[in-house]
């Protein structure tokens, strides 16, 4: 990954916000601040970035807590809830107006098929989603961040909060966002992935703790649903911008998955915490995930007939052998007297409402029933080579 110094930012210098950028007089892309920490501001920040130049925006905004005095556990012990005046707002009205910004400003530097994560709570995440689709935003999904260890409601006055939700969500309705649907899958141990993810909130080791040993920052995430939102919706070498950095959970994560992270801080004190984070991370060697077989080449099944790989008249089985059918010149099938496309006939003989015809249908080898699939794998292989070449 890039790391390199940009002077039209200010990287752990001034913690009061520069003065607002005309959009008009963007930076060049080749400009970017790559892999930095950028201090100020993170509307005026986004605004001096090049329109549509980010694949992704990872946000973790203020929550709009608004914490009435202290909290207690039972032993009357002290709780150490969100009291920082970042999360603090006068009036609804005030947290509505900065969403609508910095949801703009992120907008802006969004490419077509980019995509935004917005992550909250129920103090905020309903007026997130307002704002987003205000904004044009297409919602693909709303995540459910079910935590196995959350604090407890000490008051017993309502139901422990033990979720939180992410809402993902591409530009427009008409834009291709990444998906690495397969490799999603693959980390589910082969199961498709739900909405729902069950992991711990950030507590041990990874908790970063200041010298009193206190948290450095009250909401760190953890690094492993970070790692989900990163690997499912980019690629490598993609950039992710954050603008609500923290102590750097997004930057430690891009790193070790070989991505580019823009992070935009106020509070210096939690830009360093993050910074000797990140220093100490190795990027990761293998960022490589399992490939979604829609990212493929298409291979329509009457392009192997033209080329003689599958001959015309060859009878073709389902893979129990009770079902047949002929392939005919055009690259159809024909059983009896229906026929369609492999996909088309599969499903008609078996009443269901679709089928895939790629592993449905088999031909008979050396080896038994091998599904035609194999022999479209072969032709992909062969196209990926020829474009190396």
């Amino acid at each position: 990954m890039q790391e390199k110094p940009n002077n039209r930012f200010k990287v752990i210098t001034n913690p009061n916000p520069p003065a607002r950028r005309d959009p008009s007089a963007e930076m060049p892309i080749s400009e970017m601040p790559l892999n930095q920490i950028v201090q100020g501001d993170c509307i005026v920040n986004m605004n001096a970035l090049p329109s549509e130049s980010v694949d992704l925006v990872f946000a973790d905004p203020p929550y709009n807590l608004q914490l009435g005095g202290d909290l207690s556990r039972p032993d009357n012990s002290h709780v150490a809830g969100v009291t920082e005046e970042w999360d603090q707002y006068d009036t609804m009205d005030a947290y509505d107006l900065f969403t609508q910004e910095w949801m703009s400003a992120a907008r802006r530097i969004l490419k077509p098929n980019g995509a935004i994560w917005v992550m909250g709570s129920y103090h905020n995440i309903f007026r997130c989603g307002t704002v987003l689709q205000d904004q044009q935003f297409w919602i693909l999904n709303d995540i459910i961040w079910r935590k196995t260890n959350p604090m407890p409601n000490f008051r017993g006055t309502r139901f422990t909060n033990a979720h939180e939700t992410l809402i993902w969500a591409s530009k427009s309705e008409d834009a291709k966002p990444t998906f690495h649907y397969d490799a999603m899958k693959m980390l589910n141990e082969g199961v498709q992935m739900r909405s729902d993810w069950t992991l711990p909130i950030c507590t041990g080791r990874e908790r970063l703790k200041k010298g009193d040993g206190k948290k450095a920052h009250p909401t760190q995430k953890p690094e492993s649903l970070l790692h989900r939102v990163i690997l499912a919706s980019t690629n490598p070498g993609d950039v992710i911008v954050d603008p609500f950095f923290g102590t750097g959970t997004t930057g430690a994560v891009a790193k070790k998955l070989g991505r580019n992270y823009i992070g935009f801080e106020r509070e210096e004190e939690y830009m360093i915490h993050a910074s000797r984070r990140i220093a100490s991370i190795e990027e990761g060697a293998t960022v490589a995930v399992t490939k979604s077989k829609r990212s493929e080449p298409k291979v329509p099944f009457g392009n192997l007939v033209e080329r003689g790989l599958v001959k015309i008249g060859t009878m073709v089985f389902s893979k129990n052998g009770i079902l047949s059918a002929t392939v005919r010149a055009d690259g159809s099938l024909e059983s009896g007297k229906q026929s369609g496309s492999i996909h088309k006939l599969g499903a008609l003989l078996t009443n269901a409402p679709s089928c895939n015809g790629w592993t449905f249908w088999h031909l008979q080898g050396p080896k038994g029933l091998q599904p035609i699939d194999t022999i479209r794998a072969a032709v992909r292989a062969e196209m990926a080579e020829a474009a190396q070449a």
